[in-house]
């Protein structure tokens, strides 16, 4: 290997922000996702206790509840998994972009398709984010509802 002097990687380092900034931001994501997912592991359990005792239509508003709650886990679990796989492939991205430059290689394509990649994930998880949210706000709707004595005016139109 030919003597690499340090400033012959500033470009490649410059270049590695990308990927670098990318894998902030998608951190920052999985820190919501995953607060979430306590969340929804927390009011579960909650539930789960409370379903013992109850009876009739309290029982079945329960169970709907614990039903909405499952398909929620499953949704931020997608979320999570998307997000860990945008974040897998901008770390990869980044080792690729240095073993070009070390190796002197054409990965041109590579790298393109391993960014592409880790955003289209990365959509792929906001989606899944975007829906947890959606239907977290229909289960809340469905509270409402339900808590408020009947003859009231039901809950303003999305």
């Amino acid at each position: 290997m030919d003597n690499v002097l340090p400033s012959s990687f500033l470009p490649v380092i410059q270049i590695a922000v990308t990927p670098v900034i990318l894998l902030s931001g998608v951190g920052a994501l999985m820190i919501t996702l995953t607060n979430r997912m306590g969340r929804i592991v927390d009011r579960t359990r909650s539930l789960a206790g409370q379903v013992h005792g109850a009876t009739g239509e309290v029982r079945e508003h329960f169970d709907g509840q614990l039903g909405i709650l499952w398909r929620r886990a499953k949704l931020i679990r997608l979320a999570v998994t998307f997000a860990g796989l945008s974040m897998l492939l901008s770390c990869l991205l980044v080792m690729v972009i240095f073993v070009d430059a070390s190796l002197h290689r054409e990965f041109g394509w590579e790298m393109v398709m391993l960014f592409a990649a880790s955003i289209v994930c990365l959509i792929a998880s906001l989606v899944a984010f975007l829906r947890d949210i959606w239907m977290s706000l229909w289960a809340l709707r469905i509270e409402v509802r339900r808590a408020r004595p009947a003859g009231t005016t039901s809950v303003a139109p999305w």
